[in-house]
């Protein structure tokens, strides 16, 4: 198996992944009338938010694979859609 058809079943991969990761997103945080704590809901509301920024980076490294597969020439005027978290926006770098 060469290089190319790895990145290729890689690149299938990451894009079942994220379907499953959009199925996580779409479930509800609450299925019962339980009371449940905050802690609980919290959680649950935590793992949504992981799911889906997740899927995001999946996507992003998925679209640059299919770009230096293509062989297409890379935009420099074109500002990266990276995900960065609070901290990490606002960090200074030397």
């Amino acid at each position: 198996m060469n290089v190319k058809e790895t990145k290729k079943n890689i690149i299938q991969a990451g894009q079942r992944a994220v379907e499953e990761l959009i199925k996580v997103a779409k479930e509800a945080i609450v299925d019962s009338d339980d009371d449940l704590t905050a802690d609980k809901l919290k959680n649950a509301a935590a793992t949504k938010k992981l799911a889906i920024f997740d899927a995001f980076e999946i996507l992003n490294r998925i679209e640059q694979e299919e770009e230096l597969l293509d062989d297409k020439p890379k935009d420099e005027n074109k500002k990266k859609s990276e995900f960065k978290g609070f901290a990490e926006g606002r960090a200074k770098f030397n």
